[in-house]
């Protein structure tokens, strides 16, 4: 990571942990001119990760950073039904599997078989009640409700999946980065996130075409951190060298 996009990340975390800074605070906390902050504000208002207001910078806005859950269900459905039916052939009978909250994974749950093969786990309601049906297994971790995401989260949701073990796990993500970088929009959701990626033998991530490049605000794992990507369609060119060195694969499901 470039020190400039090092140095614009740190200024989405401490203005979303201070509610606010102006462009005078963020100077003296970075050393650096206020035409260089200026230009970084700019930037990081263009990307929807912070809010410009007059001589300095809010947290964006839920409205901006995330959109509502209804409205993402709708979005892409034949892409998500094609990452869905690639994503099932991953499962293997006698496996523990935690779905991840969010509407790519929620296909999955509806394509996934309910014949008790396989035990599943969710932090999100809706999931589970895919997941139950027929002869299906299904265990929720508990938490808080998100709405956004239609999911569980924070410090029980986060007990439950310490204390678990995953042999597959299916994590979506709002972006991955040219860096290789995988990114939710709020603390709490990457939080869970980066612990069901270490709980797990085979982390799969979950991403329609069009996260492809593109940043939230919290980094909850690299791509060296996890097994695959299932996606759409064939990644960007200018990725392949980012898998290869990271020795993930990309799985790419057929639209049919």
């Amino acid at each position: 990571m470039t020190a400039p996009e090092a140095r614009r990340r740190r200024i989405v975390e401490i203005v979303t942990d201070r509610n606010g800074l102006s462009v005078d605070e963020i100077v003296e906390h970075f050393d650096v001119s206020g035409s260089t902050i200026r230009r970084d504000l700019r930037e990081l208002a263009d990307r929807d990760l912070i809010e410009r207001t007059h001589g300095g910078a809010m947290p964006a806005t839920t409205a901006r950073s995330e959109r509502p859950f209804d409205q993402k269900v709708v979005e892409g459905h034949d892409r998500k039904r094609a990452i869905a039916r690639r994503a099932i052939q991953e499962i293997q009978q006698g496996q523990i599997v935690f779905f991840d909250s969010g509407t790519t994974t929620l296909q999955i749950a509806r394509a996934a078989p309910k014949d008790g093969s396989f035990v599943s786990v969710t932090n999100s309601p809706l999931l589970a009640v895919e997941l139950g049906k027929d002869d299906g297994m299904v265990r929720m971790t508990g938490g808080a409700f998100r709405e956004e995401s239609m999911g569980l989260v924070g410090p029980t949701a986060e007990s439950y999946v310490r204390s678990s073990n995953f042999d597959l796990a299916f994590v979506g993500t709002n972006g991955i980065t040219d860096e290789g970088a995988l990114t939710a929009p709020v603390e709490d959701e990457a939080g869970l996130k980066e612990l069901v990626v270490a709980k797990t033998v085979r982390p799969v991530v979950v991403a329609d075409h069009t996260k492809f490049g593109e940043r939230t605000f919290r980094e909850f794992a690299t791509l060296e951190e996890i097994s695959a990507v299932v996606t759409d369609a064939p990644m960007p060119e200018r990725f392949h060298d980012t898998f290869e060195a990271a020795g993930t694969e990309c799985l790419v499901g057929d639209r049919g």
